[in-house]
């Protein structure tokens, strides 16, 4: 399966200043643990946010950077979108690949993808990037709306939906 996985505000804001929106504990452990394992697909700024722009360890890093010149150790480096698609759907044959960000590469593979692990947070983060409103969007149906937790101050929901309209990469 193709997975996205992220979190998003009440406004489906993602981002700002390359960051996330808010600290949560919880919602990085179900991250951690869902993603663990399996293979994790990203564009290259999302690399760099991590501590010392250093690949998730116990996963295969797929990288996507639109600069040749641009590769990084412990990652499958990838310079071409259409390539990375092929990459991903290979390695989805055997696997689960978890899209993880940032927001370029959730837009340009949400038709790809089987399913959706949304953290929906009860707040407004002041975000500068956004993900798609899926709850507008025909093709996504949430089948499990979650039960509203505190994850330090703040009210999250693990939702979960699936892509009827799924598209399949060539």
């Amino acid at each position: 399966m193709i997975i996205s996985i992220l979190n998003v505000d009440k406004e489906f804001g993602i981002g700002k200043k390359n960051g996330l929106l808010f600290s949560l504990p919880l919602d990085m452990k179900f991250f951690r643990e869902t993603t663990k394992g399996h293979t994790v697909a990203m564009g290259e700024n999302t690399l760099l946010s991590f501590p010392g722009g250093k690949p998730l360890k116990n996963r295969i890093n797929i990288v996507l950077s639109q600069d040749p010149t641009h590769n990084y150790e412990g990652v499958i480096n990838v310079h071409d979108f259409d390539e990375f698609l092929r990459i991903i759907r290979n390695a989805s044959k055997d696997d689960d690949v978890y899209i993880i960000g940032g927001a370029s590469i959730y837009r340009q593979t949400l038709e790809y993808v089987d399913k959706v692990l949304l953290t929906k947070v009860n707040a407004i983060g002041g975000a500068e990037v956004f993900f798609p409103n899926i709850d507008k969007d025909k093709n996504f149906e949430c089948v499990d709306k979650g039960k509203p937790i505190k994850d330090g101050d703040i009210e999250i929901r693990f939702t979960t939906y699936i892509n009827h309209g799924k598209k399949d990469i060539l």
